[in-house]
């Protein structure tokens, strides 16, 4: 009597099979879910709405003061130790900008306890300055926001807090 040699008697060709029927079992299981629990995220009117938002940016940067904006953050920024960043404003015309207040924003992506603001300190005309700590490591979102007369104008700078 021969001996059977068939394939389908491997532990190695029954392992694979298993994790292949696995791997499909996983991805359905997967796509079931994405189809079924539908975050209800899709607006009816979403061209229209899409259209607003362009109008308004587009409404926003004609009606703005044309200001020049810059945020000087060091490049080696580190967790625990303080650091000067510095805020630049100028018009059309390359004058200085005495706006009524400027404020640093700090955002931490990952942890909104961890966001904090600060005003900044004029030091000479169009030059601001605010000294602090960024408490951890990681990605940071700041902004300085700038209000003058009823108005606000902002500026954003993602930034990589590195360790001591």
């Amino acid at each position: 009597m021969a001996k059977s040699n068939s394939a389908w008697r491997s532990p190695w060709v029954i392992g694979w099979i298993a994790l292949i029927a696995i791997v499909l079992l996983v991805n359905a299981t997967m796509v079931f879910f994405a189809v079924s629990t539908n975050p209800g995220l899709v607006r009816e009117d979403y061209y229209e709405s899409g259209r607003d938002v362009e109008r308004t940016i587009a409404t926003r940067l004609a009606e703005g003061p044309g200001w020049t904006m810059n945020i000087d953050t060091p490049a080696d920024v580190q967790a625990g130790v303080p650091v000067t960043i510095r805020f630049f404003v100028v018009d059309k015309a390359g004058q200085p900008v005495t706006p009524d207040a400027v404020t640093y924003y700090a955002y931490r992506p990952s942890d909104a306890h961890r966001d904090y603001s600060l005003p900044m300190q004029e030091e000479a005309p169009g030059r601001y300055a605010v000294k602090t700590v960024f408490p951890l490591i990681g990605v940071w979102d700041t902004l300085v926001a700038v209000r003058s007369g009823g108005t606000e104008h902002a500026l954003s700078q993602r930034i990589s807090v590195a360790k001591p």
